[in-house]
């Protein structure tokens, strides 16, 4: 029996522990920064088992910091802790007991994954020098990276790489699939207010229709990708909601078009909001309405850099073997805020499967039926212990 086999058998023998504290998380989900109950759970285990921990941080973001030796290498482990304002259609023993609250993206499985790879790490890492341990509160579009940052994350706590995990659907359970590069997109958002005059249905000469300027506004931005952008980048314009007018015969006084963009490349990103910008002005112009933009940029393209990337595929070759790994996966449509942190400190950020075809966890995320995989506790957990010992060697 090979050391990694052992250390992964190990890892299933102590996984029912954090199994059941990841589905007492998903009993009791939490939204961003309201994370009270989980973080204090968080700290207080990671306190029993020798961790020095900072409560707080960013808002209700806890860091436990384990140092051994004399070795100067810092490495940060990061996970999310929060969940989504959905309501759960699992039917599962252990489902949310808050009526619109649900873990719908496997934050609690993060969770558990990193506090069970803390405590093995505690009682039997080898290792010189120093782990973070970086839970953080509000991933789902609160920023919670960038509170914990302001609050002086890695001043407090400086890292010389940091790593985080996430579960993905569609991908057979257990796998470790990996990718150098920009990995998940930047979102933006942009609420377009649009300005022109009321009147009767019957007489539209007698008005300025923003709902016409809104039609041609939501055509006009599908140009942007296909004309604009080079066809061999990602982007994606979506206009997710228009709201005007409630009567079939008054031509309403003003539209609101809420759009959301994406790019997995920071130019792109910077190309679409000129173009929708210039392109809505002159569209409404054109149809002699007002146009008001207000534009709320998101979270930052995620970029993986390469040698923290090789890095961390080598661990994972040697965890689980390469019919088990995927070296150089797809990048992501999705976004996510540890591209902040990576803004800050080189590092990586991999996927686990979730599991794909018929199995339970096949559903995707953000679906009232999804459920985290609770057969990854143990696989992300060892994951986190190997990679660990091997970063702080």
């Amino acid at each position: 029996m090979t050391a990694m086999s052992t250390l992964l058998e190990d890892m299933h023998e102590r996984a029912g522990e954090f199994i059941d504290l990841r589905r007492d998380i998903h009993r009791h989900p939490e939204l961003g920064f309201d994370e009270h109950r989980t973080a204090a759970l968080v700290a207080e285990r990671l306190e029993a088992w020798g961790y020095a921990v900072e409560r707080g941080l960013g808002g209700t973001g806890v860091v436990g910091r384990l140092v051994r030796g004399e070795g100067t290498r810092r490495l940060g482990l990061r996970a999310d802790m929060d969940a989504l304002p959905i309501d759960e259609a699992t039917g599962l023993p252990y489902a949310s007991r808050h009526a619109g609250v649900m873990h719908a993206c496997g934050h609690d499985g993060h969770t558990a994954m990193l506090l069970a790879a803390a405590r093995r790490i505690a009682e039997q890492g080898r290792f010189s020098g120093t782990l973070n341990l970086i839970f953080q509160p509000a991933e789902e579009g609160g920023g919670g990276a960038l509170r914990m940052m302001e609050d002086g994350l890695f001043d407090r706590y400086p890292c010389d790489a940091v790593f985080a995990m996430h579960n993905m659907p569609g991908i057979p359970q257990g796998r470790l699939v990996l990718r150098e590069g920009a990995a998940m997109a930047s979102s933006d958002y942009a609420t377009v207010t649009l300005t022109g005059v009321g009147g009767h249905g019957a007489m539209p000469h007698r008005a300025a229709d923003p709902v016409v300027a809104a039609a041609s506004i939501v055509m006009a931005l599908q140009t942007i990708v296909s004309r604009n952008i080079d066809p061999l980048q990602a982007a994606v314009v979506t206009v997710g909601a228009l709201h005007a007018g409630r009567a079939n015969n008054v031509i309403p006084h003003s539209a609101v078009l809420e759009i959301s963009v994406r790019a997995l490349d920071r130019g792109v990103r910077t190309r679409l909001e000129e173009r929708i910008k210039a392109l809505v002005a002159a569209q409404a112009a054109s149809f002699e309405v007002e146009a008001r933009i207000d534009w709320r940029p998101g979270y930052a393209v995620l970029v993986n850099t390469p040698a923290e990337t090789a890095f961390a595929r080598e661990v994972a070759l040697a965890l689980v073997g390469p019919e088990r790994v995927t070296l150089q996966g797809p990048a992501v449509p999705g976004s996510e805020d540890f591209a902040f942190m990576l803004e800050r400190v080189p590092g990586s950020y991999l996927f686990i499967g979730n599991g794909d075809g018929d199995s339970h966890g096949a559903c995707m995320v953000h679906n009232p039926g999804y459920d985290f995989n609770d057969d990854n506790v143990a696989v992300g957990a060892a994951y986190w212990a190997l990679l660990a010992e091997r970063f702080l060697a």
